[in-house]
């Protein structure tokens, strides 16, 4: 990451103060409603609103004393105010909402089986919260950290795992310093090799261990994670691809390449599901230029095409970008899309934003406006996928 000026670490402070001084004291209320629970389905997330939870409103299904907790995003442990309690209420059901998953259920559809997921942190926010949600229908799950899972969890009840992979670009990629360790003149301290046609070690060998594989790639996928200093560079076959790709080209190769590479070693009767991008809601700047996120505002259905339509060229365009090349690559696959953008645009007030658990995080590392709190939007997300994997399993498949 880049090292924040001084001049803005002495104005931090000040900032932050002025920032949360304009906070109101309560959050605006969308309209009132009657709504009725609404089975999910895989357009649930690709049209509709947010509504008020209907009354009486029940708790999370998990505490800030989750076990499955990452410490970033465990926001009412970090001081907090709590997200407003809104459901999504899926343009198809006339003001019903997706309901909330029951996990002892799920487990028990479940049963026997494996659920992996892999991808980049924002499919970790995900898996933290479908742990935590499932933990309340078995009290007895456990942390489970094999096959080269980064995190995840086995529920012994119904002889269930749930894990998430840590591959931020899917395919493999390496360091490669220039000679000499010496900096060239063109400033180049070295190269990262991606080759579009090998799949990263952390997934390559589950392909036939889960029932049910959830993909997602994008955040990484800029400069800020790849400056002009240490670029990424294409390899197929071993050697450089030619003309050399940019990073956004590189994407649509490897999202292809990974694509058919599932097709091929991922057994048909597995459930492929595809994520599509979580949005970021960095405002007036980016993470590393006073970025901030410091709101309990919904965004508007009007202002999101202002928030995230490349052709207006903001800092949060890329969910879209990102979209519109993984919906191209899947056309004609057995890889199905889960979309969840469109929903998670409005959530302009559900990002650990400055509450980030650690003693001077904001001023090196900026706002949090990328992951999500949790409990929060995460958790509908969870509600939409469990009602996805279940109905799978209840059709005999898997």
């Amino acid at each position: 990451m880049p090292r924040i000026r001084l001049h803005l670490l002495l104005l931090l402070p000040v900032t932050l103060t002025v920032v949360l001084l304009l906070i109101p004291s309560s959050p605006p209320q969308p309209p009132p409603h009657s709504p009725i629970p609404c089975g999910a389905a895989p357009s649930d997330a690709t049209a509709g609103s947010w509504i008020p939870t209907p009354e009486p409103s029940p708790p999370p299904l998990y505490s800030p004393s989750c076990p499955f907790h990452r410490n970033a995003w465990n926001c009412l442990r970090n001081g907090r105010p709590p997200v407003a309690a809104l459901s999504w209420s899926p343009a198809r059901c006339g003001g019903g909402v997706v309901p909330r998953v029951d996990p002892a259920a799920f487990l028990a559809a479940a049963r026997g089986r494996r659920i992996g997921l892999v991808g980049d942190s924002l499919s970790e926010n995900l898996v933290v919260a479908l742990l935590c949600a499932l933990r309340a229908g078995d009290a007895g799950a456990r942390r489970w950290k094999r096959r080269g899972a980064w995190r995840g969890g086995y529920f012994p009840r119904e002889d269930v795992v749930v894990a998430y992979h840590r591959a931020v670009l899917l395919a493999k990629y390496t360091w490669q310093p220039v000679e000499n360790s010496k900096i060239q003149k063109d400033g180049i301290k070295g190269t990262y090799r991606v080759d579009v046609d090998i799949p990263a070690d952390d997934w390559v060998n589950i392909t036939k261990f889960y029932d049910v594989l959830i993909f997602n790639t994008g955040h990484w996928w800029g400069p800020d994670k790849f400056p002009k200093e240490t670029p990424l560079v294409f390899y197929k076959g071993g050697k450089p691809i030619e003309p050399p790709l940019d990073i956004f080209n590189g994407l649509k190769v490897v999202l292809k390449s990974v694509a058919s590479y599932i097709e091929r070693e991922v057994p048909s009767k597995t459930l492929k599901l595809w994520r599509t991008q979580s949005p970021r809601h960095f405002d007036g700047g980016e993470w590393d230029h006073n970025g901030s996120c410091v709101s309990d505002r919904l965004l508007e259905k009007h202002e999101l095409d202002s928030w995230f339509d490349p052709r207006f060229g903001g800092v949060n365009k890329e969910a879209r970008l990102v979209n519109s090349v993984i919906q191209e690559v899947l056309v004609n696959t057995d890889i199905q899309l889960l979309n969840l953008t469109y929903m998670s645009e409005f959530r302009a007030d559900a990002h650990p934003a400055i509450w980030l658990g650690k003693k001077d995080a904001v001023a090196v590392w900026g706002q949090d406006c990328m992951h999500w709190c949790l409990p929060g939007v995460p958790d509908t997300w969870v509600d939409i996928l469990a009602s996805r994997i279940s109905h799978y399993f209840k059709q005999g498949k898997g």
